[in-house]
């Protein structure tokens, strides 16, 4: 399977097959039948994409219920770090990170559960993102963490004197502060 788990309960890499030769390559990026048989059922109704340049933080974002956020993340070109927190309170990994390298040369995937926060750096010139969501954007959902709240400890890979972090992201609570419904459901 070409799914590989983190250690964090319901949070996976996606690292698909990819077929090259001479032209180029070919890849199944979202197989709905293939992450069916892997326990991921969730319905993906908008994609969204976003350029940036190196230095570039976003996040930690996550939206809740009803309009609570599994996304499917990627890099369409060069390199980002992504990351992911479980915030579902009476997880076993309550309160973790993980993070991963996607880029457009490794075609790596994340695949995040709804009940976990999500941002990204730029470890390149240039980064092109797409995610899959199977819920639509909601403003009034909308909450995050402060990208470098110290108990969570999350190496951006960057320096932080080149870090670009936008305003809105520069005032979200720490996580011990954070709006958080979310229940671990084991």
């Amino acid at each position: 399977m070409p799914f590989i788990e983190t250690g964090i309960p319901d949070l996976l890499v996606f690292e698909p097959t990819v077929f090259e030769d001479s032209r180029g390559f070919f890849f199944e990026a979202y197989n709905q039948k293939m992450f069916n048989g892997a326990g991921v059922e969730n319905v993906f109704i908008q994609d969204n994409q976003s350029r940036s340049t190196y230095g570039v933080i976003r996040g930690l974002h996550y939206q809740t219920p009803p309009f609570a956020q599994a996304k499917l993340v990627r890099a369409l070109t060069g390199t980002i770090l992504d990351v992911a927190v479980d915030i579902r309170k009476g997880s076993p990994t309550f309160g973790k990170t993980f993070s991963v390298e996607l880029s457009a040369d490794n075609k790596k995937q994340l695949m995040i559960p709804a009940g976990f926060a999500h941002g990204f750096s730029v470890l390149s010139e240039i980064a092109e993102v797409m995610y899959k969501c199977d819920q639509f954007y909601s403003k009034a959902s909308e909450q995050g963490i402060i990208y470098n709240d110290p108990s969570l400890n999350i190496d951006w890979k960057i320096p932080m004197e080149k870090a670009i972090v936008s305003d809105k992201d520069q005032v979200l609570p720490v996580f011990a502060n954070c709006v958080n419904p979310f229940e671990y459901k084991g």
